[in-house]
């Protein structure tokens, strides 16, 4: 079955964690691109402030405040979303949370509590979706991470969450498509962004961390998003550094062993003073989608852009592959000349 999405000038998108970072980036997004906007959050005031920004530059917006966590709150936002527009055509489960510190030191119930938003939370917003997206079609977007299929130390809750995410989701799609759903499931895996996640993680740590370089705009990852939303798609990778780490891990899982346990730690210290925070059980306020303490921020992508585009990532990896065709018969060619 073809399953087909509507443009997003068309469409509600629901955005769970949209008062901050990627959450803040794609809901600005969508209401530019003329889309219909429920957003969701744990904080009421900074949801009523996004709420008066989006109205006042045009958009159509709504918010309900609800924590991922209890699938009864977010069955409200899903009720209210089609009270108030009807119907939704694409859910975005984008709310996270993490914590920094070694496995051993960080406490049982922050692990919990942390899979209550990260894992949970996209299983509850994804069986809340699913009977409406069902009925008409549309996309469910899930937010992964790089980390979905690789691991660094300091981040193991957060690790263990995300590939526990890209279970949940590669089963759920494979699911769907057995029953012939007109739903398209997406994965999106960004590499380090730019956003509060340092700063809103609970830290455990001796000293402030950071994001190992490169570090990427939000707006690529809301842009990839907002792809998602008009057009199936598997998965995405969000930064060629992301999708660089995996191709290592995957490839010579060994050898990244080695190197990321030597270099891991000291790649994601600084020397800034350290900030006390607990985005586990605190709920930001502001209305920050960036950071602004990861050095230099790639603005783009070309790996993502040509991802979002499947023929002409077709056409550079067959052009890549007849280069090495070319390449290898011309050695063999030399080798039986100097025969």
């Amino acid at each position: 079955m073809r399953i087909k999405l509507k443009p997003l000038s068309e469409q509600v998108v629901v955005i769970t964690g949209a008062i901050s970072g990627i959450g803040l980036a794609t809901a600005r997004h969508a209401v530019k691109a003329g889309a219909r906007v429920m957003l969701v959050a744990r904080n009421g005031e900074a949801l009523d402030r996004l709420d008066a920004e989006l109205t006042q530059a045009g958009g159509e917006v709504a918010h309900h405040v609800a924590d991922v966590a209890d699938k009864g709150q977010l069955q409200s936002a899903a009720d209210a979303a089609i009270a108030r527009f009807g119907t939704f055509d694409t859910w975005v489960n984008n709310a996270g949370v993490s914590t920094y510190g070694r496995l051993e030191d960080t406490p049982l119930e922050d692990q919990r509590r942390l899979f209550e938003t990260n894992y949970w939370g996209v299983v509850h917003g994804s069986l809340v979706a699913l009977p409406q997206l069902k009925k008409n079609g549309g996309a469910l977007i899930n937010l992964g991470s790089e980390l979905s299929d690789a691991f660094i130390p300091l981040q193991g809750a957060y690790i263990a969450s995300k590939h526990a995410v890209m279970g949940f989701t590669d089963t759920l799609r494979l699911e769907l498509l057995a029953d012939h759903a007109p739903v398209s499931v997406t994965l999106i895996k960004p590499s380090g962004i730019d956003t509060m996640f340092v700063e809103h993680a609970k830290n455990l740590l001796d000293f402030q961390p950071r994001l190992p370089p490169p570090v990427y705009a939000p707006d690529v990852v809301a842009r990839a998003i907002l792809h998602a939303a008009s057009h199936p798609v598997r998965d995405l990778y969000v930064g060629s550094a992301g999708r660089a780490t995996v191709g290592l891990a995957r490839l010579l899982p060994s050898v990244f062993d080695r190197i990321v346990s030597r270099l891991g730690v000291n790649a994601q210290r600084t020397d800034r003073e350290k900030v006390k925070s607990d985005g586990l059980h605190e709920t930001a306020s502001e209305l920050r989608e960036r950071s602004g303490h990861n050095g230099h921020v790639r603005e783009t992508s070309f790996y993502t852009n040509t991802a979002r585009h499947r023929s002409l990532q077709t056409a550079l990896l067959t052009g890549g592959a007849a280069l090495l065709a070319a390449s290898l018969i011309a050695r063999r060619k030399s080798r039986l000349a100097r025969l």
